[in-house]
This record gives C-alpha cells, structure tokens and sequence, in this order.
C-alpha cells in the first residue's frame, strides 16, 4: 500500500498562489503597513489584500508590480507574476496558455461563419438576425 497522498494536478496553482500570498504579507508587515493602507496605495481593498495575501484571488501584473514598487521588495514579488498569471489556468491547459500568448498569428478553420474583421456589415447583420433567442432591431444596429 503506498502511504503517499496524491495531490490533485490543479493544486499546483493554489501552491504558488499561498506562496505568493506569504511573500506579500511579509513585505507588508516588514515595511509597517496594514491591508488598508497596502490598498490605498495600490488601489485596492483590504479585502482583496487579504484574499491575495491568503491565496484566494490572483493578484493581476499591475497590482505585483505595483506592490514590489510600494513595498520597496526589490523584484522578488515580480519574480513570481509570470507564475502567478499561469495560475489561473487548469494544469492540463497551462502549455496552451503559455503557447497562445506567444503566438503570433492564429489560424482558424471554420465551416459555417466567416470571422472577424472579414465580415462585411451584411454579413455582420444577417448572423445576428439569425442569433438564438432573437435579438430585437435594435441591438443589431
């Protein structure tokens, strides 16, 4: 019988989020400010703070670099932004999600509808009239 616990793939994400989260606080305490003053500063609750520092929310980039600036943490917190984003993807996408956004171009192959900037303004129109439930006149235009 293996006495090993297996952790769930998707717990790594939480794992760098409660990382993050104890390093935020550290610098919090150690240059004297509370949640609320943190969040004046960054334009943050205290209560989102407290969600980031405990690893419940995903602390946004400007919000990481934003605090390392206020907390004088001489980029150890924005070490972590590039990991902390990929937190917010399922283990089994987080590749994808880092090939994606270094792509360059995309590639679609559709059947049934042309994409994007392509549609001319009857085209456009006509795939909204055609929108399940109906929308009205209005919001078409």
């Amino acid at each position: 019988m293996n006495d090993e616990v297996q952790q769930p793939e998707y717990e790594f994400g939480a794992g760098i989020l409660h990382v993050f989260g104890r390093q935020l606080k550290l610098f919090r305490e150690r240059a004297g400010m509370d949640r609320a003053k943190l969040g004046s500063l960054t334009g943050y609750s205290a209560s989102t703070i407290a969600s980031f520092e405990q690893g419940r929310r995903i602390p946004p980039p400007k919000f990481i670099d934003r605090a390392d600036e206020v907390l004088d943490a001489g980029g150890v917190l924005c070490t972590s932004k590039e990991e902390v984003a990929r937190a917010q993807y399922p283990a089994f996408f987080r590749d994808a999600a880092k090939l994606e956004a270094e792509a360059v171009e995309l590639h679609a192959y559709d059947t049934q509808l042309v994409n994007g900037l392509l549609q001319t303004e009857e085209y456009a129109r006509a795939v909204f009239a055609m929108w399940q439930p109906l929308l009205d006149e209005a919001l078409i235009e």
